[in-house]
């Protein structure tokens, strides 16, 4: 599997579409990151799976985390 990949993003605030390049050579991650448009927060959530060698992307607001 390669260690890059890159997804195509619709920001759940505003519905803007960007491309971005991930790294997946450290396995599975969450982090956030801000659209390039509206500059809200957006909660990636990266899961990597190298036995059937596929990537899932999950995308979801900030705000729409539930603790």
């Amino acid at each position: 599997m390669q260690n890059f990949t890159e997804k195509r993003i619709d920001c759940p605030h505003c519905g803007h579409t960007f491309r971005m390049t991930l790294d997946v050579s450290g396995g599975d991650q969450e982090f956030y990151d801000d659209c390039p448009v509206c500059c809200n927060a957006i909660h990636l959530s990266l899961k990597v799976d190298n036995q059937h060698k596929t990537i899932s992307l999950y995308v979801d607001a900030d705000d729409e985390q539930v603790f």
